[in-house]
């Protein structure tokens, strides 16, 4: 049944690609956009998504693996055309640098903000399993409830892969003063904290995962947990003392300067383009509890949003 619920998707796309084909325009120039993908669920399935949409108005797209760091390098030089969800927190730095060096634009912003940080279930909450969350201090008394095999005995936080954010957390949990309480683990990538989260529901065990918004977890129910208020020149690394919290940031795009010149026309549907938390909830959660191919859905979600994307091309 879902075999064939993905080929009336694709089929549905396909006919809408055809009628917006034939009304619109012809493509900007034969040489392929050049399109990212990175190692979570939301990029992947945007990635094909905006592809889709490129493909809609005539033009060739090439889909290529890249480091998530490295990537604002590669668009300035020409080996990738866009990036369409540059993170504040985690990836502001990197871009910024290449916007710096020329051969990168700023090309705006998604209507969805963000925020990258360490939470709970929301359940945890419910169930008490930890009084006083989601104030950090709450932490001080219920590291027990979050002891797991490999933490010798100390509360878990399950960071993300430390290429994301380096010693961000063990930082902070020292500068709290938890650091005799807790413990940092890296996870090999996003699919292992969403498997330390279906385990830990399960199990009926309190978790402490990195997370963020906006993803499918939004509609599953995620607490993020309220530390020191992040402020400029509060984390170690621009002279402070680490404790903060993340930031709330944007969501923004970026594409190689000669973009515009080459196709005008996706240039400017890329520029309009702007997806809400909502949007790229639906995106991941197909993946992500639907078990879809990233492919299969891309061609669902247009498919079934006609009205959100058609609207980018006007």
């Amino acid at each position: 049944m879902k075999s064939l619920t993905n080929k009336l998707a694709s089929a549905a796309f396909s006919l809408v690609l055809a009628i917006v084909s034939s009304q619109a325009m012809a493509a900007d120039s034969k040489k392929p956009i050049v399109i990212p993908t990175h190692n979570w669920s939301s990029q992947v399935v945007m990635a094909y998504v905006i592809g889709g949409i490129f493909k809609s108005m005539g033009n060739n797209v090439k889909y290529v693996p890249a480091d998530t760091q490295a990537v604002y390098e590669a668009i300035r030089i020409g080996d990738v055309t866009i990036s369409h969800e540059v993170w504040q927190s985690t990836f502001g730095a990197s871009f910024q640098a290449a916007v710096d060096k020329g051969g990168v634009l700023d090309w705006g912003k998604h209507s969805a903000p963000t925020l990258e940080e360490m939470g709970v279930p929301t359940w945890v909450i419910t169930k008490n399993l930890c009084p006083g969350l989601p104030d950090w201090k709450a932490l001080k008394n219920c590291h027990k409830a979050f002891v797991t095999p490999d933490s010798g005995g100390k509360g878990r936080w399950l960071e993300g892969p430390q290429s994301w954010h380096g010693d961000l957390m063990p930082v902070r949990v020292k500068a709290l003063g938890l650091d005799d309480k807790y413990v940092v683990k890296f996870a090999g990538g996003a699919d292992a904290i969403w498997a330390e989260l279906a385990s830990a529901k399960k199990e009926g065990r309190a978790t402490i995962t990195f997370n963020w918004t906006p993803n499918f977890t939004d509609a599953e129910g995620f607490t993020f947990i309220e530390f020191p208020p992040y402020k400029d020149g509060c984390r170690k690394a621009d002279g402070g003392d680490g404790a903060c919290g993340s930031p709330k940031g944007w969501l923004k795009k970026a594409v190689n300067e000669n973009f515009p010149k080459t196709h005008p026309k996706a240039a400017a549907m890329f520029k309009k383009l702007s997806f809400s938390a909502q949007d790229i909830g639906q995106m991941a959660a197909l993946v992500d509890i639907d078990k879809m191919s990233h492919e299969d859905a891309a061609n669902k979600w247009l498919a079934d949003h006609k009205d959100v994307w058609q609207k980018f091309l006007m």
